[in-house]
């Protein structure tokens, strides 16, 4: 029996959100609060602050102000719009923190203090809703309201959250024909959101060449190349910000990412130690990646609260059940999971396939072979590695093994130390003949876990017996515990190596049969493999003969009970002459 065993790759966080909770009851510091470690002066203006992205500071500097007490009497209506002024600095602070749920509440307080009501209030109250995952409630609010840039962006990233496609389309064509800046974003956005990447970074260079101020774009850009997997190109466009903007959060964390990918986990951990350990904007998302970074450590502590906050999370934490060998647990995360992005596929394919080998189901199979190769044969995932995988193991569960060496040997040069990839290799090699490649991929696997399962056992020891190397497969069986797995492992080293013409360890294999299982199949396996070492010895072939020559033979027939074993017994001592 062959045993697909899944290629997993951790998902990291680079900037997404689900419907989010962080920030609704606690204070974030902004990127801008490490530059209290500079000398020099604090700013003085609101505008100083904004500039800066200190948002914390801004928000400090609008409460000192709120406190402060009024000039003149008489000028009540003049306080009051200040007041109104205050609080929406103090909401867009807050917004600008994460902290959501707070600048919602402000901006609804200051909506039912106004008669009139602005209409950018209004969208500002719209967008709050919309990060807080109340795309419903947003949409109501704002489609009566005048038709205005802002709104267009909105409804169009709203129809995307509801699905609604026939007014996602009519908006898409509404915003390639759009000459503003915001709303070229807005489509570049939805492209990156629907893993277009390509796309999405024609039309960010396409702004960048008006627009070479827009240092943030260049950001938007090195996401776009971190997701397509080009990590030396996502660094050396994300420096570009970092120059400026060394304190970013965002920056940072996707600087580390690329070092995880490019490195290693140790490496790209010492570029966020710095503010890891601060209550920062993003620090769930760094929470989240310190995880990954440290191979699965802490993931019980730290992903089940982020559930709901890092969409990656709930991936995360899959693969780490299904590394456990947890894949019930892990198919309870997935089952209600519908996929929109590759890697969501893939998981989903993965957790279904090990859940099929676990219980031999085939509905799980076949909802695996469906989500693995839906992936493989898309235009956008075909050419690339986690495409290939993904085809490679939707035909190991087809059993269509020609096809799987064809993907696999396309990507073999990215996965030449890969205990899995080798193992996965190693198993299609077997099962279409080339059992000389087969052993040698399968001795190179340095992973304990893999070399004690049974399906590892059984592949390696057919190898060892169609290269001409039985005792090794015998070898494998005997380090091998007692139990019903051993029986399977003996029975296909006793058939294989009689098929093989080995007979002397087919006749050891079947003589432990018979004492586990005195059955006729077993005693006539022994005696078959008998008459076959007999034949070996008499043409002096040079397989399939014992080391201590005919004695061996004789010494396994008296240990048998069944009545025939004498008769040859003494057949073999009257011809005794002809096996010397």
């Amino acid at each position: 029996m062959l045993g697909c065993q899944a290629t997993i790759t951790v998902i990291v966080a680079i900037l997404s959100r689900g419907k989010t909770d962080s920030a609704s009851s606690r204070h974030v510091a902004s990127g801008g609060g490490m530059q209290q470690q500079r000398k020099t002066p604090a700013p003085a203006t609101l505008e100083d602050f904004i500039i800066k992205r200190d948002y914390t500071g801004a928000r400090a500097f609008l409460e000192y102000a709120n406190d402060e007490p009024e000039d003149e009497e008489g000028k009540a209506q003049d306080n009051e719009q200040q007041q109104r002024q205050i609080d929406q600095w103090i909401a867009y602070c807050n917004f600008h923190l994460g902290d959501y749920q707070q600048a919602l509440n402000q901006y609804q307080d200051i909506k039912q203090r106004q008669e009139a009501v602005e209409p950018n209030l209004i969208l500002n109250v719209a967008v709050c809703m919309f990060y807080l995952g109340l795309y419903e409630d947003a949409k109501q609010l704002i489609e009566s309201m005048a038709n205005t840039p802002l709104k267009q962006r909105l409804l169009f990233h709203l129809a995307h959250k509801l699905g609604d496609d026939q007014e996602w389309a009519q908006l898409l064509e509404e915003l390639l024909n759009a000459p503003s800046v915001e709303q070229q974003l807005s489509l570049a956005s939805m492209h990156y959101m629907r893993a277009h990447y390509q796309e999405a970074i024609d039309v960010y260079k396409r702004v960048l060449v008006d627009n070479k101020d827009f240092m943030a774009i260049n950001v938007y850009l090195a996401l776009c190349f971190y997701k397509l997997d080009y990590y030396d190109m996502s660094q050396e466009v994300l420096e570009v910000y970092l120059g400026q903007h060394g304190d970013s959060t965002i920056a940072i964390n996707l600087k580390a990412c690329n070092r995880f990918r490019l490195f290693s986990g140790r490496v790209a951990e010492q570029e966020i130690k710095n503010i890891s350990d601060n209550d920062t904007f993003g620090a769930d998302l760094i929470r989240h990646n310190l995880v990954v970074f440290r191979n699965g450590e802490g993931a019980l502590r730290v992903l089940p609260s982020l559930l709901n906050i890092v969409p990656e999370a709930r991936l995360n934490l899959a693969i780490y059940y299904l590394k456990q060998g947890d894949i019930q647990e892990a198919h309870a995360l997935m089952k209600e999971l519908q996929p929109t992005s590759p890697h969501e596929y893939i998981l989903k394919g993965v957790v279904h396939a090990a859940l099929g080998q676990q219980l031999g189901s085939k509905e799980h199979i076949k909802t695996a072979q469906q989500n693995l190769h839906l992936v493989g044969s898309s235009a956008t995932e075909c050419d690339t590695i986690p495409g290939r995988q993904s085809m490679a193991s939707a035909f190991f569960l087809y059993e269509q093994f020609e096809e799987v060496l064809v993907y696999m040997n396309s990507i073999r040069s990215y996965f030449v130390n890969d205990d899995v990839f080798n193992y996965n290799f190693g198993q299609a090699k077997c099962a279409t003949g080339y059992y000389k490649e087969a052993e040698e991929l399968l001795m190179q696997i340095g992973d304990v876990d893999i070399k004690n399962q049974h399906t590892y056992c059984m592949i390696l020891a057919k190898c060892h017996i169609h290269c001409g190397h039985p005792e090794l497969a015998w070898n494998v069986f005997i380090t091998r515990d007692t139990n019903a797995e051993a029986f399977l492992l003996l029975q296909l080293i006793a058939n294989e190596c009689y098929k093989c013409e080995e007979f002397w360890v087919a006749a050891k294999a079947f003589d432990m049969l018979e004492k586990l299982d005195p059955s006729p199949e077993n005693w006539e396996g022994k005696r078959g493999a008998c008459a076959g070492v007999l034949y070996a010895l008499a043409t002096k072939a040079h397989r399939g003969r014992p080391g201590g020559g005919i004695s061996e033979v004789i010494g396994l027939l008296r240990e048998s009970s069944n009545s025939q074993a004498e008769s040859m017994i003494k057949t073999i001592r009257k011809h005794i002459s002809s096996f010397k």
